[in-house]
């Protein structure tokens, strides 16, 4: 049935409203603590370069005719680390952003994303800012607990601290640290044998962050943030391409993800400033994606070359829509977007 029918959009106008008061309060919570919001562009050069992120493709005609390949963003972390390069401490922006190939119960191909950075300060603030953001969205929405499905999770409850590590040994029963270089590149030989092992079913092509992923999906995503919030970090290198490597222990980078009720709200890092790491980073997952999808997007050159003024910073990435579902309760993310894609 159509979301715009008058009897459709009656049963779905208290959530919608509900996500406008969310927002409003989450813009105040931060300008309160002098951040800047800001407006990052759409259309990109780059659409970012992880390998199993889709774009849109989109082109800009000039007046001579000519076409320039452009994208409608999966992100706006490029512009806004640009913007902390240019002299921005504290900034945030409620992004309108776009992915192809997505579409679900949590899913949708375009949607809203809230990122968020802090300079100069370490991750464990964002991280600190993401546990305060469930709470102020419980306390909007009236609600005693984040709600999916039959899930529930207390948001005021302290939350657990799980390193990657930590989950695969005692969620999945695998050594994940054994599977690692002292670089923290992963040997797929080494964690096919653990996986299997565990009764995991993987191929014989599977790489090793085929595995990792498989792996998190099938048995630890679904039990964490159950009764109340999971914060997951330190996640190997090999799986954190725009973090910065721990200082404690160079097999793992500053990466993290929040989650609630087994969803996946935020992904945060600490983040990575040095340009040529960066690049070999992203010409390695580009690799990737052309030997898996036959296609490869282009670096953003200009991106690149901002790393090298900007400052220290952490930041992260939240699912808006998927907040305002788990606070009210709402079955999928279609009932929490004022326009869903028929």
């Amino acid at each position: 049935m159509s979301w715009w029918r008058p009897e459709n959009h009656a049963d779905r106008r208290p959530l919608l409203l509900q996500r406008g008061a969310i927002k409003a309060s989450i813009r105040g919570h931060f300008q309160a603590q002098g951040f800047t919001e800001v407006e990052c562009g759409v259309l990109v050069v780059s659409p970012g370069n992880e390998p199993h992120l889709h774009a849109f493709e989109t082109s800009l005609t000039g007046r001579d005719g000519e076409g320039l390949p452009l994208y409608l963003h999966t992100s706006p972390e490029f512009a806004a680390k640009k913007l902390l390069a240019a002299g921005e401490t504290k900034i945030f922006d409620f992004a309108r952003v776009f992915r192809n190939r997505e579409r679900g119960r949590l899913h949708a191909p375009e949607f809203t994303m809230l990122e968020w950075y802090r300079a100069r300060e370490e991750y464990r603030a964002v991280i600190e800012d993401c546990l305060a953001l469930l709470r102020l969205a419980a306390d909007v929405a009236g609600a005693k607990s984040l709600r999916y499905r039959d899930a529930a999770c207390d948001p005021r409850a302290q939350a657990d601290w799980l390193t990657v590590t930590g989950a695969f040994t005692h969620l999945a029963g695998i050594d994940l640290m054994a599977t690692l270089s002292p670089q923290g590149i992963g040997d797929a030989s080494a964690l096919r044998v653990r996986a299997r092992r565990g009764g995991i079913d993987v191929a014989d092509d599977d790489d090793w962050s085929d595995m990792f992923s498989k792996i998190l999906t099938l048995r630890i995503e679904p039990r964490l943030g159950m009764e109340r919030p999971c914060v997951l970090y330190e996640y190997p290198v090999c799986e954190a391409a725009l973090a910065r490597v721990s200082p404690r222990e160079p097999r793992v980078a500053e990466r993290f993800e929040l989650y609630a009720c087994g969803v996946e709200l935020a992904n945060g890092f600490g983040e990575l400033t040095d340009p040529d790491v960066q690049r070999e980073r992203f010409e390695r997952d580009m690799a990737k994606k052309e030997k898996i999808y036959g296609v490869r997007y282009p670096l953003d050159e200009d991106f690149l070359a901002a790393l090298s003024h900007m400052p220290p910073a952490s930041g992260v990435a939240l699912g808006f829509d998927r907040l305002v579902m788990l606070a009210t309760g709402a079955p999928n993310i279609d009932a929490v977007l004022w326009t869903p894609l028929p």
